[in-house]
């Protein structure tokens, strides 16, 4: 009997070979809400890309979770065909998106895909290259402190708060305070932007409607900035998992183009819907939630982004990649988790206030609260020198003016820096996609600080500025403007000349 046995054994197993491909292999033990679940394929790396077979064909996953009998794995397809049982191979590739010059002025998915309906990105021949989604941040000695200003063309941020290529600057505020409109000018004001070869601007939609997201493309190609632009789309009706990756995948396209020396922005909107996606794949997946039902790596998801930012070596190409994440605040608490977790990995932050916003101050930036870790090391000493005691001023009349709503009686000194407070606000007020040019920045700063508006009354002061740069802009193009931006100074001569162009405002 046992003789019959071992024969029918050998004849079972005769043919077997140790085939690797077999070792590959997992089955699906649960799906569902773009999460699956599998056994088996003990081979599996993080972030490495799987193929699980289906009814209706293979569909993507990449893996995230690694525990002892299980894998957790995230949906890249569509979810409906995946069901318990089906096969999961993997591809030994870890998730990867492919770049090149190709994708300047396109819209593309989190994996690279067009969305905006002109083609293949890629044609035959085309430069390219592959990336991975999460790639190392540089270490400290292959980078270079900040010092080149990345000029965004609001009065308000280039002077009081700088932002220098390689920084990671942080905009936050409440919803509809104009979070977007500061990055979008900062993307816009870039051909403005003499002092050096124009970045490549990557901005990142994360959760927003899709019809916002059509307009700002709408609004880069009337202005001429998706000819240096990328916009990575994971809109608010695509699955978490589009969420959770799109930021990865701007940074790798900036990252590309840091790598071959050149500057690069990416413009994260918003981090805040980023931690959500996370979130809910995060407790789909059965990791314990820790704060505000947030993971306990929720900080080390936005660290290992941002920290890829930076401004490279020479030796390494002298290359920079900054960064404009933005976090939405609920009513202007800027000490919930997400919020402080950005604020403690960002080189400053720009605070957009609401009341400011109501009270028709905009860009609503709270110069107490706003601040930049980088400060004037990334600012040219044309804009030190004009800018020089702006900051100072308005804290000073921020609080005067609240003491004075409590006093009726307020001497003449007083009244004097009220009223110059009041003429800077008026200044620094600006409309939406009206980025001034820096050397504009300056002229404007300077008679400002040297008073020449003080003796108009405040509704007046917006006419005048608009008046007075018109003139500069028509009349002194060569003698005034130019010598700024070539040498990013003012000379004495160019001083003269601007004073005596402030004169004519006091003649007026």
């Amino acid at each position: 009997m046992s003789h019959e046995i071992i024969e029918k054994l050998k004849k079972e197993i005769e043919g077997f070979t140790d085939d690797p491909k077999w070792e590959s292999v997992g089955r699906v033990t649960e799906a569902g809400d773009g999460i699956v679940k599998f056994t088996g394929l003990r081979t599996a790396m993080s972030q490495e890309l799987l193929t699980i077979e289906t009814d209706g064909g293979p569909r993507r996953a990449v893996a995230l979770s690694l525990e002892e009998e299980t894998v957790g794995a995230l949906l890249l397809d569509d979810a409906a065909d995946v069901k318990a049982g089906d096969t999961v191979k993997g591809t030994g590739e870890v998730l990867s998106i492919e770049v090149g010059p190709a994708m300047i002025g396109r819209v593309i998915d989190p994996l690279g895909a067009p969305l905006d309906g002109k083609g293949p990105i890629f044609k035959e021949g085309d430069e390219r290259k592959r990336y991975l989604l999460e790639n190392p941040s540089p270490g400290v000695l292959e980078r270079e402190p900040v010092d080149t200003p990345l000029h965004t063309g609001i009065l308000a941020v280039d002077s009081m708060i700088p932002i220098g290529r390689g920084q990671r600057e942080l905009i936050i505020g409440d919803r509809q305070t104009g979070k977007t409109a500061v990055a979008l000018d900062a993307i816009l004001n870039q051909k403005n932007d003499g002092t050096r070869k124009t970045p490549i601007c990557v901005y990142v939609a994360i959760g927003q409607k899709e019809a916002k997201i059509a307009r700002i493309v709408a609004l880069l190609e009337k202005a001429g900035a998706m000819k240096y632009t990328v916009v990575v789309s994971a809109p608010g009706s695509s699955p978490a998992s589009a969420w959770y990756l799109a930021p990865f995948a701007g940074c790798a396209v900036g990252e590309y183009f840091r790598d071959k020396g050149d500057d690069a922005l990416v413009v994260y909107d918003d981090l805040s819907k980023h931690a959500w996606g996370y979130r809910q794949i995060s407790l789909l997946l059965r990791r314990p939630p820790g704060r505000e039902a947030y993971p306990g790596d929720i900080f080390y998801l936005h660290s290992r982004l941002l920290e890829r930012a930076a401004r490279l070596s020479k030796e390494k190409g002298g290359g920079s990649l900054t960064a404009l994440p933005i976090i939405e605040t609920q009513l202007g608490d800027i000490t919930a988790y997400v919020p402080t977790n950005v604020i403690s990995i960002t080189d400053g932050q720009i605070y957009l206030e609401s009341n400011l916003f109501y009270q028709g101050v905009r860009p609503a930036v709270n110069v107490g609260l706003s601040v930049s870790r980088v400060g004037s090391a990334a600012q040219t000493k044309a804009m030190k020198k004009s800018a020089s005691g702006l900051k100072l001023a308005l804290s000073q009349f921020r609080e005067l003016q609240a003491f004075v709503q409590f006093a009726s009686d307020v001497d003449e000194a007083t009244r004097a820096k009220i009223r110059r407070g009041q003429v800077i606000t008026e200044i620094l007020k600006q409309d939406d996609q009206q980025p001034l040019p820096f050397e504009q920045q300056v002229v404007l700063l300077y008679v400002t600080l040297q008073d020449a508006f003080n003796h108009l009354d405040p509704s007046e002061v917006k006419a005048a500025k608009d008046s007075f740069m018109d003139t500069i802009e028509k009349l002194h193009e060569d003698d005034i403007l130019k010598p700024i931006r070539e040498v990013n100074d003012i000379k004495p001569e160019v001083e003269a000349r601007i004073k005596k162009a402030m004169e004519n405002i006091k003649t007026t």
